[in-house]
C-alpha cells in the first residue's frame, strides 16, 4: 500500500472515541470477560475446562499428600499483625524456622488485612486468589506476544491455569502462599499498556515499593526511551517510601539503613533454593561467601541482559514480538543478578514459555518445504527444564550444598543456566532477524520529523 492509499485509508477510519475513565474500564471488564468467552470456540473451550479442572483436582490431592506449609503467608500475616499492633517489625519472629520480616515497610501495611481473618480461611483465599493471578498472568503474557489469535486467547488461559501449576515456579508460590504472581501482574499489565499512557509505570513503582526487585523495569522503561514512563515508576516507588516513613518511620529508617543490607535475614547464599547468579558461583566454589567474583559476574550478566533487552526493543521492524523478546530479557536478568532469587520468583517461566510457544507455533505454521525444526524443541526444553524440579532431586539437605560434585552442579542451577541460554539465544534471535532485513546491527536513530507522504512511494 503506498503512502497515499494509507493517508486516505486513515481519512476513512472512525475518529478514536475519548477514551473512558478507570472506573469505567474496570466495570466494563466483567463483560468483556463474558465475552471473550462465549466467542471462543466452543469445543475447544470445553476440552482446555475439562483438562484444567481434571489437573486441578490432581494438584490439590498432591497437594495435600506432599502438605502445604504456606509459611510466607505466616511471614506476611504476622508483618501485617505487627503494624496493626504497633510492635516492632523488623523483631519478629515466626514459625519454627524464626523467619523474619524482609520486606520494606510499605509491603507490611499492605498485609495488614490478612490478619481480618483465621489461617485456615486465609489459606483458602490466598491459593484461590494466586489461581486467579495465574489465569491474568497467563491473559497479560498472551497480550505480551500477541499470540494466540483474540478469539483462542481464553482457551490458552484455562489451559495456563489448570496446568501451570505444576511449573515449579508457579507450584512453590502456591505452598508458599507466596505474592510472586501479584507481583508479576502489575508488572506485566504496566508493560503491556500503551505507551501514551500517562500513569504508565505506577504498577511498576508500586511492585517495587512492595518488592526492590521489580525496580529493574524502570531501569528498562528508562534505557528503551520510555522516560516518562520510568520517572513515572520511581515517583511512584518514592510515594510508597514516604507513606512507609510516615506510617512507621522506626520500621523504616531500620530497614533502610540496616535490615535491607544483612543477607542472613533473608537466608544463605548457596543453598540450591537460591536460583541467582551469586547462589550458582556459590556452589561451583563450594562456599557460602562467593565474594567480589559472584558480584562481577552478575554485573556483566546485568549489563549483557539489559543489552539484549534494549536490542531486542529497538528491532522492532525486523523482529516479531520485539517488545515480549525485550520484557523477558529483563524479567530473565532481574532474577539472575539479585543476590537471591529463590525458584519461586522465577515468575518469568511463564511469559517465557508463552513467547517461545508463539515462536513455535509460526514456525509450525511455514509451508514444510521451508519449515525449519528450531524452536519447538527450544521450547520443550524449556519446558522441562522448569517441570523437571531439578534442584530438589539434589541432595541438598545440611550443609550438602556446599559440597556438591561436578555432576550435581547443573540441575541444582537449572535456572540460573535456563535464563543465560535464553539471553543467548534472544541475542542470536535479533541479529538474525535484523541480517535477515538488511538492518545494521547497532542502534537505529529515532527519525527526527514525520516526513509528509508522497504518491507513488512504498
Amino acid at each position: 500500500m503506498t503512502a497515499a492509499q494509507k493517508q486516505r485509508e486513515a481519512a476513512r477510519a472512525p475518529a478514536p472515541e475519548h477514551p473512558a475513565g478507570w472506573a469505567e474500564r474496570v466495570s466494563a471488564y466483567p463483560g468483556q470477560l463474558v465475552r471473550a468467552v462465549r466467542e471462543a470456540p466452543r469445543g475447544q473451550m470445553t476440552v482446555a475446562a475439562a483438562v484444567a479442572v481434571f489437573s486441578l483436582l490432581v494438584y490439590a490431592v498432591v497437594r495435600h499428600l506432599v502438605g502445604t506449609s504456606m509459611v510466607d503467608m505466616i511471614v506476611y500475616r504476622a508483618e501485617g499483625a505487627a503494624v496493626a499492633d504497633g510492635h516492632d517489625l523488623y523483631a519478629l519472629r515466626v514459625t519454627e524456622w524464626n523467619l523474619p520480616a524482609t520486606y520494606p515497610p510499605f509491603a507490611a501495611m499492605l498485609f495488614v488485612p490478612t490478619t481480618w481473618v483465621g489461617v485456615g480461611l486465609l489459606r483458602v483465599l490466598i491459593t484461590s486468589g494466586n489461581l486467579v493471578l495465574l489465569a491474568v498472568l497467563a491473559h497479560l503474557s498472551f497480550k505480551l506476544t500477541g499470540w494466540p489469535r483474540r478469539e483462542l486467547r481464553p482457551v490458552g488461559v484455562v489451559l495456563v491455569t489448570g496446568l501451570g501449576v505444576w511449573l515449579e515456579p508457579v507450584f512453590t508460590t502456591l505452598r508458599y502462599g507466596q505474592i510472586n504472581l501479584a507481583l508479576a501482574c502489575l508488572v506485566l499489565w504496566d508493560l503491556t499498556r500503551s505507551d501514551g499512557h500517562r500513569s504508565k509505570g505506577v504498577a511498576i513503582g508500586i511492585a517495587a515499593g512492595i518488592k526492590l526487585t521489580p525496580g529493574l523495569f524502570a531501569v528498562y522503561l528508562l534505557i528503551t526511551g520510555r522516560v516518562r514512563a520510568a520517572l513515572v515508576a520511581g515517583f511512584t516507588f518514592l510515594a510508597t517510601f514516604a507513606i512507609g516513613a510516615v506510617t512507621l518511620p522506626d520500621a523504616t529508617w531500620g530497614f533502610w539503613t540496616k535490615y535491607l543490607y544483612d543477607s542472613s535475614r533473608v537466608g544463605r547464599t548457596e543453598i540450591v533454593d537460591n536460583q541467582s547468579i551469586r547462589g550458582a558461583v556459590a556452589r561451583l566454589m563450594h562456599t557460602a561467601d562467593p565474594g567480589s567474583l559472584a558480584t562481577a559476574v552478575a554485573a556483566l550478566v546485568a549489563v549483557a541482559g539489559l543489552a539484549a533487552a534494549v536490542w531486542a526493543h529497538r528491532s522492532e521492524p525486523w523482529l516479531p514480538r520485539s517488545e515480549a523478546w525485550g520484557v523477558c530479557c529483563a524479567s530473565v536478568t532481574a532474577v539472575l543478578i539479585s543476590p537471591i532469587s529463590w525458584t519461586h520468583h522465577w515468575w518469568c517461566c511463564v511469559p517465557l514459555l508463552v513467547l517461545l510457544a508463539a515462536e513455535a507455533a509460526q514456525e509450525r505454521s511455514r509451508p514444510a518445504a521451508v519449515r525449519r525444526l528450531r524452536w519447538r524443541p527450544v521450547f520443550w526444553a524449556t519446558l522441562l527444564a522448569f517441570l523437571s524440579y531439578a534442584m530438589w532431586l539434589v541432595p541438598h539437605k545440611g550443609d550438602l550444598d556446599s559440597h556438591l560434585p561436578a555432576l550435581h552442579q547443573l540441575p541444582a542451577s537449572i535456572y540460573p543456566v535456563v535464563g543465560l541460554c535464553f539471553l543467548a539465544l534472544a541475542a542470536v534471535r535479533v541479529r538474525a532477524r535484523r541480517l535477515a532485513g538488511g538492518a545494521p546491527l547497532g542502534r537505529v536513530p529515532r527519525p527526527r520529523a514525520e516526513q509528509p507522504a508522497r504518491a507513488g512511494v512504498r
